[in-house]
């Protein structure tokens, strides 16, 4: 108990602390349930269900995909506003993350109860219900538990170190349910019938989204002021319009849908080009390594450098070092390209491969856990430029395109193995493969997000959180 009561930071930081290491883990906890929902629906898993275990073809997921991501990103702001516009005795934000996970649990199962023997239509009509039905409850506990964590605590040390520690909480508790598919994989059994794996994945993410977010309900603190007056969805609007900071981040996360593209075609890179559905594990592990490096590291540096931290200038420098490796990759692993895909890859040649996927990840995660102190940065900037205060529609503006991003990287992955004629295969058996699809793959996994990180840093040299006491920045 004197742990849990214990202040997460100890130093003195010139600002106000207020979080304790009980309602920091509260909040953790909930995160990695999320962590374990996102897992099993992440884009490299269901990407391969729908083609590979439920044989739908290539297009038609990738339209599925798209459709449904579209939605899903639409309702993000739709979200955000109504969180803005609540007022219950248990705050703006808790009240969704007490009753959204049933749903989003009940959801998670339902889609992967599909079987590949029912009817064509049957089929489509089930997934597509399943998988806006779970985007539509997922959001409900995405955008209120984002927000939350800005209003927790106004110290931006505490909140770095708060989202750095929820970072890794969030990768353990993910890959327990995460994890279920790859290891089964690792089985000779399940490299033939993986749906059973898939379905008990489904039913420990249900749990563990309804469990775990218990916590984070009943132990954490809205902490912000908010007026009782309740904002009109036009004054939401018009606050987001004027947030200049955040919509360089929006671009930036759009351009980063490309470098995600190695997650929405992990598995198939596994099976497809490293010859056998047991590299997906290894893949995996490979990048435990980097949210924990990134939620000790970036929390440890802020802590240190207090004021003078500049998250902006930390996050370009992650985006330029991912770039780089992603060119080695390029440029040390075209032997991929050279050889049958039905067989496994020689150890050496996989180890070297699984090193520089894991280093990759690296400078990702660091860029990422930056960015959402950047995010809890423009939700400040907003309210000292206006004295409103709408962390729901701001942070749900973030989660759209992270949303879009998702659908929109996962489409983009399958219509390029449709342009590159893949050739679908009954659960994580490999079959040969063209020339095109194999590229195709292996470009995912190099030159294209290679590209996408220096184009991100082009408008991140417009961000700037600083509010200037000018005549003109009064006319704007």
């Amino acid at each position: 108990m004197s742990f849990l009561d214990r202040k997460l930071v100890q130093t003195d930081t010139g600002e106000e602390t207020y979080l304790t290491w009980k309602e920091t883990l509260s909040y953790a906890v909930g995160k990695g349930a999320q962590g374990m929902s996102t897992s099993i629906m992440s884009s490299s898993y269901v990407n391969y269900f729908i083609t590979n275990i439920f044989r739908i073809p290539t297009a038609t997921a990738a339209r599925i995909r798209l459709y449904c991501g579209i939605w899903d990103a639409i309702n993000d702001p739709i979200m955000g506003v109504i969180i803005d516009k609540t007022r219950t005795k248990h705050g703006k934000m808790r009240p969704y993350i007490r009753w959204a996970p049933y749903l989003s649990a009940l959801f998670t199962l339902l889609f992967f109860l599909g079987r590949p023997d029912w009817p064509y239509a049957f089929k489509l009509t089930m997934m597509s219900i399943a998988f806006v039905g779970w985007d539509m409850a997922y959001t409900a506990v995405d955008v209120p538990i984002g927000a939350l964590a800005f209003s927790m605590t106004p110290n931006g040390i505490e909140r770095t170190k708060l989202f750095g520690y929820s970072n890794i909480t969030r990768g353990i508790i993910g890959a327990i349910a995460g994890g279920i598919v790859p290891v089964a994989l690792m089985i000779p059994y399940f490299q033939s019938n993986t749906t059973p794996a898939y379905t008990a994945a489904a039913i420990v993410a249900g749990a563990g989204m309804v469990l775990l977010t218990r916590p984070t309900f009943y132990f954490t603190k809205e902490r912000a002021a908010y007026s009782e007056d309740v904002p009109s969805l036009m004054e939401c609007l018009r606050l987001l319009i004027h947030n200049k900071p955040l919509f360089m981040l929006v671009i930036s996360n759009v351009l980063f849908l490309f470098a995600t593209l190695p997650a929405a075609a992990r598995m198939y890179f596994a099976v497809d080009l490293m010859g056998s559905g047991k590299f997906t594990m290894l893949l995996e592990i490979a990048g435990m390594p980097s949210m924990f490096l990134a939620g000790l590291i970036v929390p440890k540096i802020a802590e240190k450098l207090g004021r003078r931290m500049n998250f902006k200038k930390f996050y370009m420098i992650s985006c330029a070092a991912a770039a780089g490796v992603h060119l080695l990759f390029f440029l040390t692993c075209r032997g991929l390209l050279n050889r049958e895909n039905t067989q496994q890859v020689g150890w050496p040649f996989a180890i070297y491969i699984l090193l520089l996927a894991g280093l990759s990840l690296i400078p990702l995660e660091f860029k990422n856990l930056c960015s959402k102190e950047m995010e809890a940065e423009t939700v400040d900037y907003i309210e000292r430029r206006s004295g409103k205060r709408t962390e729901g529609v701001m942070l749900s503006v973030i989660s759209f395109t992270g949303k879009l991003q998702n659908s929109a990287s996962s489409a983009v992955a399958l219509w390029m193995l449709t342009l590159g004629k893949y050739a679908t295969h009954s659960d994580a058996v490999p079959v040969p493969q063209t020339a095109n699809a194999k590229f195709a793959l292996f470009a995912m996994f190099t030159l294209i997000p290679a590209a996408a990180f220096l184009l991100m840093l082009i408008p991140l040299k417009f961000y700037n959180v600083q509010v200037k006491n000018s005549k003109t920045e009064a006319a704007q």
